[in-house]
């Protein structure tokens, strides 16, 4: 990551890619990166954990890339393919993001889509870009000379910084949110859930369409900015959520904040890369809309994990 560094501050486009562990190790640099104002592009595929874990397709870093990134305040913009042309999309995005905003650009993926093989299209090849950019340091001939650093001695000087990074952060968060909506013109009951696991929610939502109940999809595209108003404008008019991961219920509390308050929020995830079946989503949305609306006390995890727990008890 730090080659990566060192190379996006000469004014080429760089990115560099891993899973899990791999990107945990990484969060030292990507914090430099984000402090110094420089674009980048990283490709994380999820992987089961936490620890060495295994190669299966996870949700689990979440709140990791989301949330953090490295210390500091700053967050990276997060895309989240659900597919390989998705994948293959959101990485000219990402690029195109990161250079707009001078700002860390992360496809936020998972081993499913990772190990996956479609049918896909790949964009027309574009001229190489040879313009370098004013920031680039790429010798200071015929110029003064130029320092790129996240070093700043003053905590003034820090402190204006980061109201750069928020105002920034801002701006990003009023243009880019991007997300899909399926079957919501009506829906009584809205599923929320990205990558895979939006995926295959999609596939459970037809079946609990073809059998009468009236329920809809929102897939979020980007995770940060997360699609805050959408599902508020939802929580008005829609009886009750279910959020539906490939972790312990991470994406879950942006939906309930987003929310806030105005409609009960259900879970339903796998762990430690196993993957949630249609059937089983299927299934938690006839509870849902078998059930009075009523809000629960306490999280929404709770019931999910004894429920988890007791099926595996049971193959035992």
């Amino acid at each position: 990551i730090n080659m990566v560094y060192g190379a996006v501050c000469t004014g080429k486009r760089v990115m560099t890619s891993s899973s899990s562990p791999g990107v945990s190790l990484m969060m030292e640099g990507l914090s430099y990166i984000a402090g110094t104002e420089v674009p980048m592009v990283l490709i994380d595929v999820m992987r089961g954990g936490p620890g060495l874990g295994n190669i299966a397709p996870a949700q689990a870093d979440y709140k990791q890339i989301v949330h953090g990134g490295g210390h500091g305040d700053y967050f990276p913009i997060v895309l989240a393919p659900a597919s390989v042309q998705e994948a293959i999309d959101l990485t000219v995005q990402a690029f195109e993001l990161a250079e707009k905003y001078r700002n860390i650009v992360i496809v936020l993926t998972d081993g499913n889509v990772g190990q996956m093989m479609e049918p896909a299209e790949l964009p027309e090849m574009r001229p190489l870009l040879k313009e370098v950019p004013a920031w680039a340091t790429n010798g200071a001939e015929d110029r003064p000379r130029r320092i790129l650093s996240s070093i700043y001695i003053q905590p003034n000087e820090e402190e204006v910084t980061n109201i750069r990074l928020i105002r920034r952060h801002e701006e990003i968060q009023a243009n880019e949110v991007q997300y899909k909506e399926y079957y919501l013109e009506d829906a009584e009951y809205v599923v929320v859930g990205f990558g895979t696991a939006g995926r295959v929610a999609l596939s459970a939502v037809r079946a609990a369409r073809a059998e009468g109940i009236r329920v809809g999809l929102l897939r979020p595209i980007t995770l940060r900015p997360f699609p805050t108003k959408p599902l508020a404008k939802l929580a008005g008019q829609t009886r009750s959520f279910l959020v539906v991961e490939m972790n312990a219920g991470q994406m879950i509390d942006d939906v309930r904040l987003s929310v806030n308050g105005l409609a009960p929020v259900e879970f339903y995830g796998r762990m430690g890369g196993v993957v949630p079946m249609a059937d089983e989503i299927l299934d938690e949305i006839k509870k849902m809309a078998s059930q009075p609306t009523t809000f629960r006390n306490g999280h929404a995890r709770k019931e999910w994990l004894s429920h988890l727990s007791d099926l595996h008890k049971s193959k035992n």
